[in-house]
């Protein structure tokens, strides 16, 4: 069965809604498809610790607020998940779930969506996928010789099963910071935190509200052609949220380098020294999730969608939003990805009624 739209939005997460409400407002027929079962996108699976950087006034989508959690300052993920369950059901968003999108080709005059469930037919798509479903993990030697078990940060939920474990935790971002911090406070595993670079953590009293402000400046900084101000990642790499100061404050965040390889039943440093080790949990980030635009073959040289803000220069009748900086600063938070959504969709709006 074919079916058409105006405009199709291929995710269903917050950067998905951002769009939708966006798309309503401006009057274009639309629909969301959604992979997942059930609203939140990747929030319904971050671990049980997960706090937000930012208090719940500053971390709300288009036209509503989030409401603040009771007893908590920054909302936890659970919270989050709620307050876009509420979302799509205030502004009635048009979202189908179940629905795996498998490719966007290019079909005359419109572009074709194949999903499991049949064919869309649309004049323009927002790809708003994110990158929760692509973990990445790095080509580190013996990682196939090592017997121990080998986790994602989208593996992980909370201390619980690692007591008496040796767990080395692999990252020097945010995730890795917390995951590290989870389990060192919890203070039944053995755990050593390994990351590329000496870990830089943000001053104490820098939240996602400041974070937001640095983006917003840079951005304006660039669009007027003054210098790249270098926004957040001038400032540091790791928020320092309550239980990530806890455990530094502790002496239980202290970061050993990357080590050269893997062994089968541990990691070997560069001076030949070695640790045991009997879980290995890689947070080493995501990429974007975008396997079904292969068909229109945009990709450059290296693996790059050029685009102009969140525009394909080679398709534009495509949009891609919340995927970081790539695609606007600060495009990958909550409250940074209504900007975008709503740049996005006055584009859409204009080729479509132009």
């Amino acid at each position: 069965m074919t079916q058409y739209a105006d405009v199709v939005v291929v995710g269903g997460g917050q950067s998905g809604l951002a769009a939708g409400y966006h798309l309503r407002r401006r009057g274009l027929d639309s629909v969301i498809l959604d992979a997942g079962p059930a609203p939140g996108g990747s929030w319904q699976h971050m671990w049980d610790s997960l706090h937000l950087f930012s208090p719940a006034e500053h971390s709300s989508l288009p036209g509503r607020l989030m409401p603040a959690q009771p007893g908590e300052t920054y909302p936890d993920a659970g919270h989050v998940v709620d307050y876009l369950t509420d979302y799509e059901k205030r502004y009635d968003l048009p979202i189908q779930r179940g629905v795996r999108v498998d490719a966007v080709r290019r079909d005359g005059d419109r572009l074709r969506v194949q999903t499991g469930s049949g064919i869309w037919r649309a004049r323009a798509v927002v790809s708003a996928t994110g990158t929760w479903s692509r973990p990445f993990l790095p080509a580190v030697p013996g990682r196939s010789v090592f017997t121990g078990r080998q986790l994602h940060t989208v593996d992980y939920r909370s201390p619980a099963g690692f007591a008496g474990q040796r767990v080395l935790v692999v990252g020097g971002g945010n995730s890795g910071a917390q995951i590290a911090a989870d389990l060192a406070l919890d203070g039944h595993a053995e755990v050593t935190w390994v990351t590329r670079r000496p870990p830089r953590f943000l001053a104490d009293d820098i939240d996602g509200r400041a974070l937001f402000d640095v983006a917003t400046a840079r951005r304006r900084a660039l669009e007027a052609g003054r210098d790249d101000t270098g926004g957040v990642a001038s400032l540091g790499d790791i928020v320092a949220v309550p239980p990530v100061r806890a455990a530094r404050d502790a002496g239980l965040l202290t970061a050993k380098p990357l080590f050269s390889r893997l062994t089968a039943d541990g990691v070997r440093w560069a001076d030949g020294s070695g640790t045991g080790a009997d879980v290995i949990v890689w947070c080493t980030g995501f990429r974007p999730a975008l396997a079904p635009l292969a068909p229109l073959n945009l990709r450059g040289a290296r693996g790059h969608i050029r685009t102009a803000g969140t525009r394909a220069l080679d398709e534009p009748r495509l949009h891609l939003i919340g995927y970081g900086d790539w695609t606007g600063p600060a495009s990958a938070t909550l409250i940074g990805v209504g900007r975008t959504a709503r740049d996005a969709t006055g584009e859409i709006a204009h080729l479509l009624r132009g």
